[in-house]
């Protein structure tokens, strides 16, 4: 295990090391002795009236905000996009508005279905969230270092999380839960055959890509508009790990993504990715032989290509990991003009259920706090509420329309005019194309020992659930390609001495 580059409070020290600072309470009184308790006599009861006692552990008694549902363990750092080609023809989007153009930005990678302290090697998503920080507000594209996702609708979100926590009597993982989740809604067929290949397990945050995977609307200056898919490759280039180093560091160095990323930036070795992306017009969306908007597809290159539009370096660790990483909140609502909803339906559940967490996690006034404050100057009637820390707008009107002045909207940041038609209802979308790219993936992606390792990765787990769950799952991914389900079939049986009652073949 590598030890951090260098040591942070060495460089604290150097600068700060001879400044005479006065150790205060939280109220900023001075503290002449904060090395020992108030007590009657040296061997006596603490007194109540010891305040700096108290103050130092209420406060500490709530250091911990709550931990995010999802995405609890995360790294970040903070550096800058450059527009490096001309995309206006697509978009307004401030960062994107001159080839040269710089924007600062911070980022959050993290692995999602498991808690703060769990290894960064596992099996597992990794999230990749960007904040720009733009002269017109705050830019969020929260995304995944895949291109789909699991579910196409956002009513199966929470059943699904609780299928990669812990199982309510046990408090344990339970293959029985995800799998069977898995069996039974086959549109997470796609992202499972990704996850369980070899790029389930990267090789820290800097050797992945990173997606913004729903699709988006990108409204141009001329207000037309088009369908985008957001693509962040790394130029660092991908490395995954093998499933024998991902359990050797899970055992050896638990934070070793962390760790890769902190030391990369500390000595000056900055990781990069180049940004692009795919359009398609609403003429080719209406057109397109299977939905656009569903986030378990991916839209193929050949037909829309990568269109490069800068690059993003993150170039400085943050100086406090709780104010920089762990209060840092990521919303996809976050949009600023040149960018805009499209119909997808998981895109239109996180428009809601991201900022609703972060009130719950952070408070309703999360906005105002440095990390994932906009940098613009802006005005808004949004008044009082829990660590309302600036001027709470003062003496201004707190009400909107009014007849005293104060910020007025401005219809030139008026959304693109869509119109929409159908029936309100729910529509069932479980049996849609649910194999068609997963067959693709591992037809034309994987060769074949990765073919191997794939089924490998699925018989083991796999082999530790039950049998109706096994026979479906195997089934499934039959579906997907006769040979995987075999493999599948064949390792649980040769390797774990696990029979499915299914013949495959």
């Amino acid at each position: 295990m590598s030890l951090p580059t260098s040591d942070p409070f060495a460089a604290w020290k150097q600068k700060h090391g001879g400044e005479k600072l006065v150790l205060g309470t939280s109220a900023g009184a001075p503290i002449g002795d904060k090395l020992n308790s108030m007590t009657i006599g040296p061997r006596g009861p603490i007194l109540i009236q010891d305040s700096i006692f108290i103050d130092e552990m209420a406060h500490f008694d709530r250091e911990r905000i709550p931990e995010r549902v999802v995405h609890a363990k995360g790294a970040g750092a903070k550096g800058y996009f450059e527009c490096t080609h001309d995309v206006t023809k697509y978009t307004k989007l401030a960062p994107f508005g001159a080839v040269g153009k710089k924007t600062d930005l911070i980022v959050r990678f993290s692995t999602v279905g498991l808690e703060m302290g769990s290894a960064d090697t596992v099996r597992d998503p990794r999230g990749f969230a960007v904040k720009f920080y733009t002269e017109l507000g705050n830019w969020d594209l929260v995304g995944n270092n895949t291109p789909i996702f699991f579910i196409r609708d956002p009513i199966f979100f929470p059943s699904f999380i609780h299928t990669q926590k812990r199982n309510p009597r046990t408090h344990l993982r339970d293959p029985n839960m995800m799998w069977d989740f898995q069996s039974l809604r086959p549109e997470t067929t796609h992202q499972f055959a990704f996850l369980f290949s070899d790029r389930g397990i990267p090789d820290g945050h800097r050797h992945m890509n990173g997606y913004g995977s729903h699709t988006f609307k990108l409204v141009n200056n001329k207000n037309e508009a088009v369908y985008c898919k957001f693509i962040f490759k790394t130029n660092q280039g991908i490395k995954n790990l093998t499933v024998e180093r991902a359990t050797q560091l899970a055992g050896a160095d638990a934070d070793y993504a962390i760790r890769d990323l902190f030391n990369a930036i500390e000595t000056k070795n900055y990781p990069s990715w180049t940004l692009y992306l795919q359009v398609m017009t609403f003429e080719q969306a209406e057109k397109c032989p299977f939905n656009p908007f569903d986030l378990t597809k991916t839209w193929p290159r050949k037909e829309y290509p990568l269109i490069e539009v800068g690059k993003m370096v993150l170039n400085e660790n943050p100086r406090n990991y709780f104010m920089e990483v762990e209060q840092a909140a990521f919303c996809p609502s976050n949009m600023i003009p040149g960018v805009e909803p499209s119909p997808d339906k998981m895109l239109q559940g996180r428009l809601f259920s991201y900022n609703d967490t972060h009130r719950h996690r952070l408070g309703a006034n999360f906005n105002l706090i440095p990390v994932n404050k906009p940098r613009c100057p802006f005005r808004n009637y949004e008044a009082d509420g829990p660590m309302r820390c600036d001027d709470n707008n003062g003496d201004m009107p707190n009400y909107y329309p009014n007849s005293y002045g104060g910020p007025q909207q401005d219809k030139a940041y008026l959304e693109h005019r869509q119109p929409f038609t159908g029936d309100a209802f729910r529509h069932e979308s479980g049996d849609e194309d649910n194999h068609s790219q997963a067959t693709i993936f591992y037809t034309k992606v994987l060769d074949k020992d990765a073919k191997l390792r794939l089924a490998s990765n699925i018989a083991e787990n796999l082999s530790n659930t039950n049998e109706l769950i096994r026979a479906r799952v195997v089934n499934n991914f039959a579906k997907v390609h006769k040979d995987l389900g075999a493999d599948i079939h064949r390792i649980m049986e040769e390797q774990y001495g696990v029979k499915t009652n299914l013949n495959t073949r």
